[in-house]
């Protein structure tokens, strides 16, 4: 599996706990650190905590995949999952909106709004 069909599977796990205003950044001319970038909201610390325990537990269930590293996701304002070639971003409404962690990321071209049903 490519980079950016992982990126696309954390943000099908995303969407099935209803994750919000999912996007998927390709920031690899950008840094060395990831390829891509998934970003979503929750509306709340406990909807967030929801999509990032669901991410891992599909990304092991149907790719036998386990984060390298995770943080934040008992806090529930923002987890981080860092697959290596992507990295998952869930945040609160207000967190997201605060750090606009996009703004730092996207030039135009390089970001893709993720659509529910989308392969």
């Amino acid at each position: 599996m490519d980079s950016l069909e992982l990126a696309n599977t954390a943000a099908k796990a995303i969407a099935e706990k209803k994750g919000i205003d999912i996007v998927v950044i390709d920031v690899s001319a950008k840094t060395t650190l990831c390829d891509y970038f998934v970003i979503a909201s929750g509306r709340s610390a406990t909807q967030v905590r929801a999509i990032a325990d669901n991410v891992d537990e599909r990304l092991k269930k149907w790719i036998e995949l386990d984060p390298t590293r995770s943080d934040g996701v008992r806090d529930g304002r923002w987890a981080v999952l860092d697959y290596g070639n992507i990295i998952v971003h869930v945040m609160t409404e207000e967190c997201r909106e605060y750090y606009r962690l996009e703004r730092l990321w996207e030039n135009g071209e390089n970001i893709t709004k993720y659509e529910e049903g989308q392969e």
